[in-house]
């Protein structure tokens, strides 16, 4: 069974204030939409993300995506109901078994609300998360009340709001022009019936200026755990004039050979970041096969480890690195090496140790042949 989750990102949102649309500005470090798009990347039973998103705000979709496994975006239209119908077109090819609908301003969605969801399915047509009305409520005609009305069986919708395929895909095709205002009611208007699960107080819609604060609170005060991982490179020397350790040109009689600019140091503390966070190997995300990284200088691939970090909204917290040769001398040049790896990563002073030892003349590095780094990266990250 094939489920497709369709993330709804093509509204303006500009009632949460900024100049861009909500869904594009940041929280925790990251844009809104990576937020939501992670929750259902991460998610067992999701075969496939797809966001819907508004043409002009391409450039900003490609830097809440970047490096995410997704499908292309598809473009919505001039309202949300259009833009669902849209995004629903677009998968005819896939033929999903069902698909769950979300807002990208939905950022805390629980893997459980999911879960609830996609089971509620197994015995309808269509079922959403919802959480009950716990508050008085009145109708009133501006400040005027008119009468109270009873909250028994009253329900808040949320999304997901989650579907089998073939039946909301006519469904919508079937309400052009009604402007309904969700997609429970859109299947509604079609005689399908929806069932009610139980969303989360947490699983609020970014809508105000005021939310960000909240959002911000809440990522705060998720539950992290302490993260390791150990990298460790190798380098030959070749002819030359210099060498490239942890961001610093050293002269010397030789250079390190390599496909980019051969940093040792460099690779072996991006490796260990990527493990840490359980993210592959330098050779995943930078293939030594592609001639695009020949020569490029390593800070691009650092950087791209701490982008992971930040993205997955973890945060480094030390670094150790120890360069194992004989020569060039490390002690000069120590200091300056903490700093630009820092600078790279954009980290607090004294995140970074860099070390220097000798293998007492054993060994490849003990020739002369030579350089070895190995690195330790410890990264804090949401439990």
């Amino acid at each position: 069974m094939q489920t497709v989750a369709l993330i709804m990102a093509a509204g303006k949102g500009l009632r949460a204030g900024g100049e861009i649309a909500k869904q594009y500005q940041e929280i925790a470090g990251a844009m809104v939409l990576r937020h939501t798009l992670l929750r259902f990347i991460r998610h067992a039973a999701i075969d496939r993300v797809i966001a819907v998103i508004n043409p002009e705000d391409r450039d900003l979709y490609q830097q809440a995506a970047a490096g995410l496994p997704l499908d292309a975006p598809v473009h919505g239209g001039d309202s949300r109901q259009a833009s669902v119908l849209l995004g629903l077109e677009a998968l005819t090819g896939f033929a999903p078994d069902l698909v769950l609908i979300h807002d990208a301003a939905r950022p805390f969605v629980g893997q459980s609300t999911i879960d609830r969801v996609i089971q509620a399915l197994t015995e309808a047509p269509g079922a959403i998360a919802a959480i009950p009305v716990t508050d008085t409520l009145k109708l009133a005609q501006g400040q005027n009340i008119l009468q109270g009305i009873a909250r028994e069986n009253l329900w808040r919708a949320q999304t997901p709001q989650g579907f089998h395929f073939q039946p909301i895909l006519e469904a919508h095709r079937g309400a052009v022009g009604l402007n309904l205002t969700d997609d429970a009611q859109v299947a509604e208007q079609a005689g399908l019936q929806v069932r009610l699960t139980l969303g989360a107080a947490d699983n609020f819609k970014i809508t105000h200026p005021e939310d960000f604060a909240r959002a911000e609170r809440m990522f705060a005060a998720v539950p992290r755990r302490t993260r390791m991982g150990l990298g460790y490179d190798v380098h030959r020397f070749k002819p030359g004039q210099a060498v490239i350790l942890c961001g610093v040109e050293i002269a010397h009689n030789r250079a390190l050979d390599g496909h980019s600019d051969a940093d040792v140091g460099l690779h072996a503390l991006t490796d260990a970041i990527l493990g840490a966070i359980a993210q592959g190997d330098i050779g995943q995300h930078f293939p030594p096969s592609d001639p695009q990284w020949k020569g490029a200088a390593s800070d691009i691939f650092l950087a791209h480890a701490g982008k992971l970090v930040r993205d997955a909204g973890g945060e480094i917290t030390n670094l150790d690195i120890t360069l194992i040769c004989e020569a060039p001398r490390i002690g000069p040049h120590r200091i300056q090496m903490q700093q630009r790896i820092e600078q790279i990563l954009g980290l607090p002073p004294g995140s970074a140790c860099v070390k220097a030892t000798t293998t007492e003349g054993l060994g490849f590095t003990g020739r002369n042949e030579g350089i070895a780094a190995q690195a330790v990266a410890v990264v804090r990250m949401p439990a």
